[in-house]
């Protein structure tokens, strides 16, 4: 089985006026190969800016400062919740995620369409604040397949996998929210569909 687009409610597509930017979301369970993906989007759309996220997990190997992630302590994350500066936040796997209001504001602004890869708690967050954003979700093929993905890894030890699994069948129950579900079963099918559907709403 390869991949598949589906939506929701149906939404026009974005009529594109001076200064206003288009904020793509992207969600899926950890394992679903999203963040794959993500860089085959920004590949293909140079022009989209990727909002790095803010975290107070430590990081893993290989990940740099202010290119995977921002990594923040606990006390200036919570800092950031109580003077509003998060767009969203979320607490995941015991740790803060979140995404800088200022620079969607910003950006948006600027005209430059924005790609977001958040978890499903954010993105709920982000589709109430920004109502013309596009919502896209990244199923994975079965949760099987993801069991076999994240013990694949070899990065997190079982109960910590565990974990994830149980979080992966909640957020994979909330995908009608969003308005875009592609199935990554197919790393190259998934890939096309997901430039099929910023293709239709892109200014790039």
């Amino acid at each position: 089985m390869g991949s598949r687009a589906s939506q929701g409610k149906k939404k026009n597509q974005k009529s594109m006026e001076s200064g206003s930017g288009n904020l793509f979301i992207l969600s899926a369970p950890s394992g679903a190969g999203k963040t794959t993906l993500c860089r085959e989007i920004l590949k293909q759309f140079p022009n989209i800016r990727y909002s790095i996220s803010h975290t107070t997990r430590p990081p893993r190997p290989g990940e740099q400062d202010g290119i995977d992630y921002f990594f923040v302590s606990e006390e200036d994350f919570v800092k950031g919740i109580q003077n509003g500066s998060w767009a969203e936040w979320a607490k995941v796997h015991d740790h803060y995620y979140g995404t800088s209001m200022g620079f969607l504001e910003e950006t948006l602004l600027s005209g430059s369409d924005i790609l977001l890869d958040i978890d499903v708690q954010g993105a709920i967050q982000i589709m109430k604040k920004y109502p013309d954003a596009v919502s896209i979700f990244i199923l994975p093929p079965s949760l099987e397949t993801l069991q076999e993905r994240l013990y694949g890894r070899g990065t997190d030890p079982g109960e910590v996998i565990e974990k994830r699994l149980r979080n992966a069948r909640t957020e994979i129950d909330r995908k009608d929210v969003y308005q875009h579900i592609v199935i990554n079963d197919r790393l190259e099918d998934a890939r096309q569909e997901l430039f099929r559907i910023i293709n239709r709403y892109s200014n790039n």
